[in-house]
Parts: structure tokens; sequence; C-alpha cells
């Protein structure tokens, strides 16, 4: 809006006291303030708001004013309600620096001029981006992408200073404007919208992080379902679809904003939908080499397969990749509901095997997830990374670089993503997931597969919504574990641990504790005692108790592998 709409408003009580030849500039905002140096919080384009309080005489006038004309201030509004009139040095200073100055008549309360500002403002910003908005929109649904996420966004800071973030289901950012969000605060919001999709309850949802308040607007992507949205259980997106973090409480929002912020979703999910059409192909190249190993194909025909898959995974790479399979699972408690866990579970390991380090909406480029029935694997090829060996000397006797890969660990692929997947799934769905190790040919990929499976559903076994396991946990007692039946398993424990945790509970002797660091420490009596801080001779005599009360020797061989299982069964 113009200065000179102020002065078109009776409402307002405006008189202009100097600046006429300056009415035409714009008000971008407006700011009250009684301090005497106010720069720090004017960013330009204001109209300020005072009362006069920062003026004890007429030298602090020129000071003022010059603040005001050096920060880009639109215009100045003096109340007349403490001095009665605004001053006449003022008024000069004002005029000096060629900054518009009005007079408030003291009828008029500050808050019913920025509630006008603000609507004026806002209304006009707001229709502005909704016109850019619907360009960027025809653009991109009939032509070429008009620049991604990061054009709309930009424009929400820059028009209707709004800072929004697009998060994926698990919190990693794929744009924003500005500073982005840590992963804490990306995961958290993902957690809090995951779960409040889950109710059934319609966006935009509000969460607090931080003593910052967010909006959340989902982000569907509409290429996923052809039912209606009302007939579409929200099971089948909620672990999928992106969302639009926006640094606001759109709760008092009008009508005329939030339907802005809905285009801005149905913008960036066209965005998506292109993005997954792309990612069509790494797809179709996975089925082909999954639907080739499971039949038995021979060597021969699945190498031929990867070496057309590993351009188009790995550009520029020169040689053949290692691979790793992994396998994942999405079960629901209704097993009728219908619903496709074989595609929830795709598109949950595109995610969660994007590299935590990498932002934007191309960094899973080297993800290649087929599905088939309820089961989701991937196909991931490992890059080399070098490494001194230390049998690989050079003439000088110095280690020579040897590649090594950068293979997957399942215990590191869920960490981030925990949380947020847990409230997804809420209390009715389980993800499950296994990881192989590596293989260097054709001729591994179908033991990998196995591999994978197997460890899935060791992973299975296990309490929890989101469990994985690896290929390292199939050749020791952890594999075994899982399936010892329930009634088994809490008889061998209890006849072992019980008499030590009810001793505990009558004597605080901490028996348990001391068990489990003498079994870590290997039995060695020095390193267990300076572990827990105890002198030796106090160690030896907990461990004394704990042989009384079970009847057990630790110092044979046959009856710390009884306790040691019956620690991890507990």
């Amino acid at each position: 809006m113009r200065l000179r709409a102020l002065l078109d408003t009776e409402a307002l009580g405006l008189r202009l006291l100097g600046g006429e030849d300056e009415l035409d500039r714009s008000v971008r905002g407006v700011m009250t303030t009684d301090l005497r140096d106010p720069s720090r919080y004017l960013s330009g384009g204001e109209l300020v708001l005072t009362g006069l309080a920062w003026r004890r005489d007429a030298a602090d006038s020129e000071p003022f004013a010059r603040i005001l004309a050096n920060a880009g201030v639109a215009g100045l509004a003096a109340g007349e309600a403490e001095l009665g009139a605004v001053p006449d040095d003022l008024v000069e200073a004002c005029l000096r620096h060629r900054l518009p100055l009005f007079a408030v008549d003291e009828t008029v309360a500050f808050a019913t001029i920025t509630e006008y500002v603000v609507r004026q403002v806002s209304g006009e910003r707001a229709g502005d981006l909704a016109a850019v908005v619907d360009r960027h929109r025809r653009l991109m649904t009939s032509g070429p992408a008009g620049g991604g996420p990061e054009v709309v966004l930009d424009l929400l800071t820059s028009d209707l200073d709004l800072h929004a973030w697009v998060l994926s289901p698990t919190g990693r950012q794929i744009a924003g404007a500005g500073d982005p969000l840590t992963p804490r605060t990306g995961a958290e919001l993902a957690g809090r919208h995951l779960a409040a999709t889950r109710t059934g309850r319609p966006g935009p949802h509000r969460a607090e992080v931080d003593g910052t308040s967010y909006s959340l607007f989902p982000i569907r992507n509409t290429g996923r379902s052809t039912l209606p949205a009302p007939a579409r259980d929200v099971r089948e997106s909620v672990l999928s679809d992106w969302l639009l973090a926006v640094a606001a409480d759109a709760g008092d929002w009008p009508d005329a904003r939030l339907d802005l912020l809905q285009g801005v979703t149905q913008l960036i999910a066209v965005e998506r939908d292109r993005r997954d059409a792309a990612r069509s192909v790494r797809r179709r190249l996975a089925q082909e080499v999954l639907e080739l190993v499971q039949t038995g194909a021979p060597p021969a025909e699945i190498a031929a397969r990867l070496r057309v898959a590993a351009p188009v995974l790995l550009p520029g790479l020169g040689t053949a990749p290692h691979w790793q399979v992994v396998v994942a699972r999405v079960e629901w408690a209704e097993e009728d509901s219908g619903l496709s866990g074989g595609r929830a579970a795709q598109a949950l390991l595109e995610e969660i095997l994007v590299d935590p380090e990498v932002s934007g909406p191309d960094s899973a480029d080297r993800i290649a997830v087929a599905h088939t029935g309820e089961e989701a694997v991937a196909l991931v090829p490992l890059t080399a990374e070098v490494s001194a060996a230390p049998d690989a000397a050079d003439a000088q006797g110095e280690a020579a670089p040897q590649p090594r890969d950068a293979a997957l660990h399942a215990d590191l692929l869920l960490g981030a993503v925990r949380a947020p997947l847990a409230a997804g799934l809420a209390d009715d769905g389980r993800l499950t997931l296994g990881v192989s190790a590596a293989v260097h040919s054709a001729e591994g990929l179908r033991g990998a597969l196995e591999e994978a499976r197997h460890a899935r559903r060791v992973a299975a076994a296990r309490p929890g919504p989101v469990c994985a396991a690896g290929h390292h946990e199939l050749a020791s007692h952890v594999l075994l574990l899982p399936f010892v039946p329930d009634d088994v398993r809490k008889a061998f424990t209890a006849r072992l641990l019980d008499p030590l945790r009810d001793y505990d509970r009558r004597h605080r002797a901490e028996l348990i504790e001391t068990l489990e660091a003498f079994l870590d420490c290997d039995g060695s009596w020095t390193r267990c005692a300076t572990r827990l801080h105890l002198h030796v001779n106090t160690l030896r005599y907990r461990v004394g108790r704990i042989e009384q009360l079970t009847g057990r020797d630790l110092s044979r061989l046959e009856d710390k592998l009884d306790f040691f299982l019956a620690l991890r069964m507990s």
C-alpha cells in the first residue's frame, strides 16, 4: 500500500505535517517504538508509530529523524497524547531528511492503525503471491519445472515473510528458504505431522519445537491413487507423503491465506510427481535384476543387467561396483486391510537409504528399489573409499592406498528416522528391515537376497514398531535368541536372574549390574573393579554372593555362557 492511502482513511485520524512529495512511498509493514535508536529492529519500508517518550528536549529530534531516514522507513506517525501536539523541532528534522510525518489524534489508538496497515499489506501481498503461484502452477504442469520448490519457498519469504521448508516423512530437508532446519528439528516436526495425520485430523497441524511455532501442511502425491481423497485409508500414504513446515501459527489465518498455502502444496506435489516419474527408471532396473535373481537366471545374464544399471546409479564410475541388498516390509495389524505394504516399504526404503548428510530432492539418485507383494528390495551400489591396507606396501615400504567399500550397516540406518516412523506406524504398524553383506559379483546376489530376507526375519522377531538386523548378526547367538519360545525364555531367565533381582530389591546390592560388568570384562577382576569403581575385594564378595544365590560357578565357561544368554533374553 501507499502512504497516501493512510490520509484517505478518515477512521485513522492522521494529519500530514510534512513530506507531501513522498506520499507515493510503499508501506511494507508497521512498527511501534519509543526507543531513541530503533534501527536494529527496522528493515525498511515500515510506517513507524511513536508516542514521543524518547524525546527529552529539542536536540533529540534530529538524530531520531536521521536514524529513521537512514533505515529507509516509509514514514513516521507521532501521537499527540503525550505532549498535546507534535513538536516543531521534530517537524523540521523530518523535513530536512525528507521523512513524511503524520500526527496521530489522541483519540486514535496505535493498535487501530497497526491493524489497518497489516490487513492492507497482507491482503495485497497475498493477492500478488497468489498470482505468482498460479503462474508457476501453469508452467510446472504444462512444461519443464520452473525452478523447483525453492522458487516458491523464496516467494513465501520475500512476499509474505513466511519461512518454510519441504520435509520428507522422516524429516530430511528436501527444500527450504533461508537457514536450514537442524536434523533434530526436522525429525521432530515429521514425527508430529505423522502422529497428527494418523488421528485423521485435517491439516494444517500445529507443532511447537524449541519455542518456535510451526504449521504443518501435507503435500499429497497427486499421482498415487485414483480414489477420491475421503475414500483413501490414511495409512496408504502417511509414510511417503512430503510435508510443508511453515514457521508460523496458521490457527488465526484468514481463509485466503490458507487457500494460498494449499496452492503451494499442490504446486510442490506436481514437482514431486515429476521426480517420482524420473525415479521409475531406477525402479525398473531393480525390478529386472530382482526377477532374474529370483528365477535362477544364469550369473552372466544378471551381470549383463548390472552393467546396464551401474552407469545409471553411479554416473562416471569406471568399474562395476560392489552391491548390497536391503529388504524391508511394512505390516499392519489388520491383515485384510487391503493396503499395499510393498509400495509403502518401497517409498520408505528410498527415503531411509539416502545419505543423511545430503539434502535436496535429488539425493536419492543412487537408490534402486523394487517391490514384490508385501516386500520391498533395494539394490544398493557401493562407492569405493580409499584406505591404507597394511598388506599392500609400496617400494618405500609404506602402505599403499586400497579401495574400501562404504557398506551399509543395519544398526545405523534407522538411527535418525526411528522416532518419526514410529509415530506414523502408531500402534498398528511395523517396519522391519534386513541388510546383506556386500557382494562383488552377480553370482553373490542370490545369496545376498536370501541373507537380507533372513536378517529381516530376525528383526521381525524383536519388539518395537521399527527394527533392523544385519548380516553380521546371522553368525552369532543373536540369530538364535529371537526364536526361543516365550515360555522357555521366561523360565530360563527366571531361574538364573530372579534370585539376584530379589536380593537387589531387598539390599540394593547391584548384583545384576555387577554380573553384566563382570561378563563384559571377560571375567577380568581388575578391569571389572575399575569399571565399577570398586575395590577388588568388594567385587570378589559380590561375585561370591551371585554364585551362592544361583548355585553357579563364574569360573566355569558353561555357567558364564548361561548367565550371558539369560541377560540377553531378559
